[in-house]
């Protein structure tokens, strides 16, 4: 799977664009040249990564960082800025570049957020766990879960469409046959929902069997992608 990168690109800049080379480097990029199409854009698809070049731009880019940051939350944000702009480091992003720097240098930016062939990760419909990171990511929600969360997600994501019960959680993921309190189950599929969920209080996905246990539904089966390959 391709990384997926939406690239808000003016016209201004004296440089050329990044979007070839990133392009060559095995990414899909799409671009577009302000902040409203990227809102447009983003209603119909969800990127791993959105690079705003506001060096290319007439405005500082901090209006559409924002929006971007209001409309899609769960995306990723790095920020081209020009080397004499003082308050791009306060931009609602998690990456700020300053001009100038290398393509080299972005790209070990942009790695930092997407889905590479070195990824040890879990797939089950939307919802991707990295499992050495235990980054989950669902439509435009990203989130670090703990490692309980993450050995209870992965449970599900093994076995979707399947009705898990309590007990057999109970001895995989804390390890013990105790089924006397189940309250910290309850906890913690909770605190998964809301990592997952549109709205936690009405699952889509981890539904609750009443009485025996939860079910993951997705339409897609799971896959597994691990890491054999070089580093970089």
């Amino acid at each position: 799977m391709k990384a997926s990168i939406l690239l808000i690109e003016g016209k201004r800049s004296t440089r050329p664009s990044f979007q070839s080379g990133l392009i060559n480097k095995g990414y899909a990029v799409s671009s577009v040249p302000n902040g409203s199409s990227a809102l447009t854009f983003l209603a119909g698809f969800q990127p791993h990564v959105i690079l705003v070049d506001s060096a290319s731009m007439r405005t500082n880019g901090k209006r559409i960082c924002q929006s971007l940051r209001d409309s899609a939350p769960g995306i990723p944000v790095i920020v081209i800025a020009n080397a004499f702009s003082s308050s791009a480091q306060n931009f609602p992003a998690e990456v700020v570049l300053f001009e100038p720097f290398t393509l080299q240098k972005l790209v070990n930016r942009i790695k930092t957020f997407v889905p590479n062939e070195k990824k040890n990760s879990l797939i089950a419909g939307p919802i991707e766990l990295d499992l050495d990171q235990r980054l989950v990511r669902c439509g435009t929600k990203q989130s670090r879960l703990t490692p309980r969360l993450a050995a209870l997600l992965k449970m599900f994501l093994e076995k979707p469409g399947e009705l898990i019960e309590r007990q057999e959680i109970f001895q995989k993921v804390w390890e013990t046959e105790y089924l006397g309190d189940t309250r910290p189950l309850d906890v913690h599929i909770s605190w998964l929902r809301q990592k997952i969920e549109d709205d936690p209080r009405k699952p889509q996905f981890i539904k609750t069997i009443r009485g025996v246990g939860y079910r993951l539904d997705v339409e897609i089966t799971p896959t597994k992608k691990k890491s054999f390959s070089h580093s970089t």
